[in-house]
């Protein structure tokens, strides 16, 4: 590079003065250090020129035809900041660099100016210029990182939800496991042992109401404890359906199949109820190796809660859907709902809304379903009935 060059040779230059000779002395100088020049007569065709070329430097007249320098310098900042502006003006007062600097010019020049002045003016303001536009760029640079950590910790903390909210569903779900096993184990010990005296109760009771002289209101008292004894039998029976099964009861089972033996155990009770069936089912599901009765406890009891919060009618909807890896289930009914506060405790043995209810009938159901390594959760928005979702995993040897 020749030393007279600028360090910023190559940038374009455009020269605005209505005085011809001022636009050729400035343009030889200019092209002499390495400049592109260009030139301008006029306030709008400067305009015109920045538009079309982008200049990095104007040398703007203050005094000009059509559009005054100043018009021009602010439409320039205004429109195209990249451009900057030196100012060359005839009057010296402080009044107008006052003006021209709150305008936007980067420097201005007093006419008449030494060659040397201007160069140092142009290669400053070049400075300047250089400096501004990489902060400029590293701000905007900034910003997009900014935005991109802004993106990247929102993803972040919905993982975070995401697998925090998995972690408790699991522990959720671990819990629940162990109970039931801590109750499978206690009721298969317990059942025996329950039950001896509890004949004794019964055939007492029995003896009771054949005696004579007893009494209408003792023979009363003699009915209702045979009835208790039937109903600590039954939870005895629903405490034994939840201990673990044998394993080498499981088959090939169809869910389809199964669904349609429970809805047809419940027509009588559908139709009576007014109750309207939508069903969505993939008849083609694979089959899935299980208990064919346990499978049946799963349908029974969730079907059976859907009619029980539908008394007076609503709709019963029961979706079958499966892709390679597993089989969704989904029972809903739009009856009154699960309260929130009951939502984490549903599936507890022993846990029930019901008058008669034993509380084991949703127990037994995450049982059966954990039992094959599958999953079960309960949405149920206020006053939205309730909907129960089933994923039951594939094994690559399943076959319809």
């Amino acid at each position: 590079m020749l030393a007279h060059q600028s360090q910023y040779s190559g940038e374009k230059i455009l020269i605005v003065d209505d005085e011809e000779i001022i636009v050729e002395l400035v343009g030889l100088l200019l092209k002499k250090r390495g400049f592109n020049v260009l030139s301008a007569t006029n306030g709008e065709q400067c305009i015109q020129m920045v538009a079309e070329h982008s200049p990095a430097l104007v040398l703007l007249d203050y005094m000009m035809p059509v559009m005054s320098g100043l018009d021009a310098l602010k439409q320039i900042r205004r429109s195209y900041p990249e451009t900057y502006v030196v100012m060359f003006t005839g009057k010296g007062n402080e009044e107008v660099a006052v003006e021209l600097m709150r305008a936007g010019a980067a420097d201005y020049l007093r006419k008449p100016f030494a060659n040397s002045s201007l160069i140092k003016r142009i290669d400053a303001v070049l400075a300047v210029r250089k400096v501004e536009i990489e902060n400029r760029e590293l701000l905007k640079e900034r910003e997009c990182l900014q935005g991109e950590i802004k993106q990247w910790n929102a993803k972040l903390e919905q993982r975070v939800r995401e697998k925090s909210f998995e972690l408790e569903q699991a522990h959720k779900e671990i819990i629940q496991s162990e109970k039931l096993a801590a109750l499978g184990h206690m009721s298969a010990g317990m059942a025996h042992e329950i039950r001896n005296p509890l004949n004794s109760i019964s055939l007492f009771a029995q003896i009771l109401l054949s005696a004579e002289g007893l009494g209408e209101e003792n023979q009363g008292y003699a009915y209702k404890i045979t009835q208790e004894v039937e109903r600590i039998d039954e939870i005895l029976i629903q405490m034994l359906a939840s201990s673990p099964d044998d394993s080498n009861k499981q088959k090939l089972v169809d869910l389809v199949e199964i669904i349609d033996k429970v809805l047809s155990d419940y027509q009588a009770r559908i139709d009576k109820q007014r109750i309207e069936l939508k069903l969505n089912i993939n008849r083609k599901a694979p089959l899935i190796r299980a208990d064919l009765h346990e499978i049946e406890k799963i349908f029974t009891n969730l079907i059976g809660n859907a009619l029980y919060e539908m008394p007076e009618g609503g709709v019963l909807t029961i979706a079958l859907q499966a892709d390679v890896e597993k089989i969704l289930v989904m029972i809903s009914d739009t009856g009154s709902g699960i309260p929130s506060g009951n939502i984490s405790r549903i599936f507890d043995p022993f846990f029930t809304t019901k008058e008669k209810g034993t509380g084991f009938g949703l127990s037994i159901v995450l049982q059966v379903v954990s039992s094959l390594g599958g999953r079960i959760t309960v949405d149920s928005p206020p006053g939205s009935g309730a909907c129960f979702i089933i994923e039951l995993p594939l094994l690559p040897a399943s076959v319809h």
